[in-house]
């Protein structure tokens, strides 16, 4: 993957060029950044322009041949590490080499492509994925042994917020004493969900939001997006690549995700003393409860968003506000006096801990009821 393939993000390509130009690799690097912002895109173009011994600030002036292997993802230096799950095909401790074949095929299709897309592409329905500490092995057996073209060894570690504890600490060794010539680049959404001691350890890089511009400029001229309805697309992603691609081809889930809302917040408000409500909101709980973790994640950041939307509603008479809601008799404008500085971090707050609880596989039914009754209360609250 060559870095001029790579959307935006200009100063982070011309530092990570700029360490290998200068022989000034740091052994272990961490990746930050939100799903469609382009970490593992970044990634696999920093270990194709180290191992093809590129330069010059572009990836197509090395080994040509070296340069072809990463087309398909098969170049013997490069060695990948992300989340998996158990049962597939039978193996009871999975490792990433045993789904090799489905991950060339996700990164080729999409580079920028979410962990709620490469579960997509496995198959995987209420299962969430993991990276155990068989994966550690394999990643400290194979940097050990000596590269096959005499340069640099890579192991691109995607999804690291998905290691468990065990892992973590098994790959802590590693990080601190790396054998010659490694590359360990580590990429997560979330930071603080790596151990403080992987962390402190390694030389981090957040990856900020695409621009808008840059969103809309690749949708037409990969995907012949007119510029208009590009830039509308753009607008909705918020700075996520991958975002843009679903609303795109209409694939993503908002459709289904808005009428799950709206009949949340229309029971939820009119729940207050009212025992009918009540019942309607645990058949809500059930209803939810009974799709994928990731799907509920996904959810819960939906509604998060829709909030956010209405407090912006609430504040700046919609001139900051992209969200159109196509549910017939339910108006944004008449919502959002609901949400304001009130009630909206409590709000928030609710979210995030029902999706820090769903991550820790505890009963949904029971978290979404808890969100629920708590949102009656809020949504009644005074400005």
């Amino acid at each position: 993957m060559l870095f001029t393939e790579i959307l935006g993000l200009e100063h982070i390509k011309k530092h990570l060029t700029g360490t290998a130009d200068n022989g000034r690799i740091p052994h272990a690097q961490l990746f930050v950044g939100a799903p469609g912002y382009g970490t593992l895109s970044m990634a696999i173009a920093y270990a194709q322009y180290v191992l093809c011994k590129n330069s010059n600030g572009e990836n197509d002036n090395g080994n040509q041949a070296c340069n072809l292997k990463f087309n398909s993802i098969t170049h013997p230096d490069l060695h990948f590490a992300y989340p998996v799950i158990t049962g597939k095909g039978g193996v009871k401790k999975p490792k990433s080499t045993d789904f090799i074949t489905e991950w060339r095929t996700f990164v080729k299709e999409n580079p920028y492509g979410s962990l709620y897309d490469w579960y997509q592409s496995l198959g995987v329905k209420n299962q969430q994925g993991e990276i155990r500490v068989q994966e550690a092995a394999e990643i400290l057996k194979t940097l050990s042994l000596k590269s096959y073209e005499g340069g640099f060894k890579v192991s691109i570690i995607w999804g690291a917020d998905k290691m468990n504890t065990e892992c973590a600490n098994k790959l802590l060794k590693l990080i601190e004493e790396p054998p010659n010539k490694t590359l360990l680049i580590l990429i997560a959404e979330n930071e603080e969900d790596i151990l403080q001691t992987i962390r402190s350890r390694c030389q981090v890089l957040h990856f900020p939001p695409l621009g808008e511009q840059v969103i809309a400029d690749a949708l037409t001229k990969y995907h012949d997006c007119a510029p208009a309805e590009a830039l509308k697309i753009a607008n909705r992603a918020q700075g996520s690549y991958n975002t843009a691609l679903h609303f795109l081809h209409n694939d993503d889930d908002d459709h289904q995700f808005e009428e799950w809302f709206i009949a949340w917040v229309r029971t939820a408000f009119k729940a207050k003393g009212n025992k009918a409500s009540i019942r309607e909101l645990i058949s809500w709980s059930e209803e939810i409860a009974g799709v994928g973790r990731e799907s509920q994640k996904r959810f819960l950041l939906y509604c998060q968003n829709f909030f956010r939307q209405a407090l912006m509603q609430n504040y700046t008479q919609g001139k900051l506000v992209y969200l159109e809601p196509a549910t017939k008799g339910f108006q944004l404008e008449k919502f959002a006096p609901f949400v304001h500085g009130n009630n909206i971090l409590e709000i928030t707050e609710e979210l995030e801990k029902a999706i820090y609880h769903i991550e820790r596989n505890v009963n949904a039914k029971l978290v979404l009821t808890d969100l629920s009754i708590k949102l009656t209360r809020l949504l009644h609250k005074k400005a």
